[in-house]
């Protein structure tokens, strides 16, 4: 018997905005990650590669074997020991030739396992084709996977994706010019009100006009003749100095999970809520189908099953207004509400005007 049961309902009230430093708000204009990509060869796997009839492997591994020094056509490799990877990694801002960077090893071909496995030197490219680090080494992979003669198997996680911690050496430095005249703060979360906080709390630390704000999304910083000679000091204490963030009203639902986050923000105006609980239980049973003697018929397995469906009477309520999460939650609470219906409620108290929150569905 299977029954398709209610979630439960956690209820996670967000704390009210406190100052954080401007380094986590904002990103500086220029200085970003950058994204590097590679095509490699894995060896060294213990038979678990891609298949020894897949074009995909055999056509570089005759390609390194002739840049060795061994000429050999691809039709005449039948390893199994060998893997086609795509690796991938992240070149961080300010990055200087011979930094070491963590890679992402990912099989493209038809290898089921790449424990163990070798990555030859692979260069590492950007999108303007151009090589920025090469990585090499010895793969981790997080898990595993056992599997016997008859077919059954043991997996934990996937086998097929691997890393290789410091794998990565930079080769060449991203070119980018130092700032003059001023700074770009970028917000990570792009709005007016932290943006205008942001720039009052430059002001007061430096105790002049020296940020403005462009937009929702961008403050700029005049770097003025003070700091020509010393702007590394003056982003250090652009990144030290704090300011409250301002965030919208948002209610989370994670409804696979039972989760429900809502924000301090969030208010709730008096309404009436009908509300009814269906309940669906499936029964399923099977039964032997005897013929009679000297029949022809076989004996057959006949299923049964049965579906019950329940659902309980709506019931109109009144639901208080709410100023605050706690408010919201106590009133929601009472009514005894399942996270299964909890985004249709909050979507309709939205339409009718009594939510001034977001509603965010993971």
């Amino acid at each position: 018997m299977r029954v398709l049961g209610t979630l439960i309902l956690t209820l996670s009230l967000a704390a009210p905005a406190h100052a954080a430093r401007i380094k986590d708000l904002v990103e500086l204009e220029g200085a970003r990650d950058n994204a590097l990509v590679g095509m490699g060869i894995v060896v060294g796997l213990a038979g678990t590669g891609d298949e020894s009839s897949s074009f995909m492997a055999r056509r570089p591994l005759a390609t390194l074997l002739g840049n060795l020094g061994t000429a050999i056509s691809p039709a005449d490799i039948r390893a199994k020991n060998v893997a086609i990877v795509l690796v991938t990694a992240k070149l961080p801002p300010f990055a200087r030739p011979g930094s070491r960077l963590d890679v992402t090893v990912s099989s493209v071909g038809t290898a089921k396992n790449l424990a163990g496995g070798t990555l030859v030197a692979t260069a590492l490219k950007g999108l303007d084709k151009l090589t920025y680090a090469v990585a090499q080494g010895q793969l981790l992979v997080g898990g595993y996977e056992v599997e016997s003669k008859s077919g059954s198997m043991a997996r934990k996680n996937h086998v097929t994706v691997a890393r290789i911690p410091g794998g990565g050496t930079v080769e060449r430095e991203v070119p980018r010019e130092a700032p003059k005249d001023k700074l770009v703060l970028l917000l990570k979360r792009p709005d007016y009100t932290t943006a205008t906080r942001i720039e009052a709390a430059l002001d007061t630390a430096f105790a002049t006009n020296i940020a403005t704000v462009r937009d929702g999304g961008a403050v700029e910083v005049t770097i003025g003749p003070t700091w020509t000679s010393s702007v590394a000091l003056l982003i250090a204490r652009i990144e030290a100095t704090t300011a409250t963030p301002d965030a919208p009203a948002r209610v989370v639902i994670d409804e696979r999970t039972g989760t429900v986050i809502a924000g301090a923000d969030v208010a709730l105006g008096p309404a009436a809520i009908a509300y009814g609980g269906l309940s669906i239980k499936i029964d399923e049973r099977l039964h032997v189908s005897q013929p009679s003697a000297f029949g022809r018929g076989r004996t057959q397995v006949v299923p049964d099953g049965t579906v019950d469906v329940q659902e309980a009477p709506a019931k109109m309520q009144v639901v208080p207004a709410a100023t605050t999460a706690g408010d919201v939650a106590n009133a929601l609470n009472a009514l005894g509400v399942k996270p299964r219906d909890l985004l249709p409620i909050f979507q309709a108290l939205k339409v009718a005007g009594e939510l001034t929150a977001e509603i965010e569905v993971l």
